[in-house]
């Protein structure tokens, strides 16, 4: 558990970069939103622990990005923990939040609630999808679970699929501020080697090939600069990253100095949820007549909920499917 105040850097993302290391980077920290997250769910606190590592993961990736719509992150498995997946949505207007938002699926039965999160997830993969609008081709990458946590396995996918050497410290718990309720508090930073890698690294590799690491990407200068980086990131604790008493900038000095640390504006995220109604009924309207009429209650009604958000719709059957569209029937 972690005590403190909420500070100005909460639910931001700070970009910088490292010129003494052509390396670039984001800090970023998480409290209100991922209490708004979480709080939607009543979820074991394995899974809390899960959704809240891929929640900081996800801000700090969809900020690498110039993203126009939507970055995601999935990650299933074949063992208890079935599905944990994030939304990041870029901003619609400039000077506007980052949303974000986080589900899990699992088996209640057989989830360990207690024990550690990762090794129930079991074998399975970590996929990042991209989509950037309407009259673009969404992209996805996927790798296989690694490394014993989430962090890890973006480790992977960055060097796998985008020949990018990547780190990932994080840290995630709950916070506790005098006189108040108690709080979730996420954070993170994230560094990555800048130069474009030799394409043959992992060129032909197999999906479930031993995964890349930095010496196998980096060689002269370039694999001292990331080594000397990373060390001097191993120096960093929970509680700086958590933020209460260190502010985002001040901890890339602390950390960083010598390699001439530079910030980029600062972006905010807030948790934000996209479903609707009209969202809904778009995507029930690929069912037949008789298919609605299996999903309609007996209170007359067909009922779904947000798995994101819980939000709660009903409609009548009548308004549903194909068939209730005259412009697909030619009915008058």
């Amino acid at each position: 558990m972690f005590t403190g105040s909420r500070t100005e850097w909460d639910d931001a993302v700070l970009p910088f970069q490292l010129d003494g290391a052509d390396v670039r980077g984001r800090v970023a920290r998480l409290g209100e939103t991922l209490d708004s997250v979480l709080a939607r769910h009543d979820y074991p606190s394995a899974i809390e622990s899960l959704i809240a590592e891929a929640a900081i993961l996800t801000a700090l990736i969809g900020q690498t990005i110039k993203l126009r719509w939507k970055l995601s992150l999935q990650v299933r498995g074949t063992g208890p923990v079935r599905l944990i997946a994030t939304d990041n949505y870029a901003p619609t207007e400039k000077g506007e939040p980052a949303r974000l938002r986080a589900y899990a699926s699992f088996d209640e039965a057989g989830i360990e609630v207690e024990g550690p999160g990762f090794p129930q997830i079991g074998e399975g993969y970590f996929a990042i999808l991209i989509d950037q609008g309407d009259g673009t081709t969404p992209y996805q990458g996927v790798t296989p679970l690694a490394g014993g946590s989430l962090a890890t396995c973006a480790e992977t996918f960055f060097a796998q699929s985008e020949q990018l050497p990547s780190r990932f410290v994080l840290a995630h718990g709950r916070s506790r501020i005098p006189g108040e309720i108690e709080r979730w508090r996420a954070g993170g930073i994230m560094i990555q080697h800048m130069p474009k890698a030799s394409p043959s690294a992992a060129a032909d590799r197999p999906y479930d090939a031993d995964p890349l690491a930095a010496t196998d990407i980096l060689n002269g200068d370039d694999a001292e600069n990331w080594r000397r980086v990373n060390v001097l990131l191993d120096t960093v604790d929970e509680m700086e990253l958590i933020g209460p008493h260190v502010g985002s900038s001040n901890l890339l000095v602390r950390l960083f100095h010598q390699e001439g640390p530079r910030v980029f504006p600062v972006q905010p995220v807030r948790f934000g949820c996209t479903c609707s109604a009209d969202r809904v009924r778009s995507s029930l309207s690929i069912y037949s007549a008789r298919d609605i009429g299996h999903m309609t209650t007996d209170q007359g009604l067909v009922t779904a909920d947000c798995q994101f958000c819980g939000s709660h719709y009903e409609f009548d059957p009548k308004t549903l499917g194909f068939e209730a569209n005259p412009e697909v029937t030619g009915d008058d």
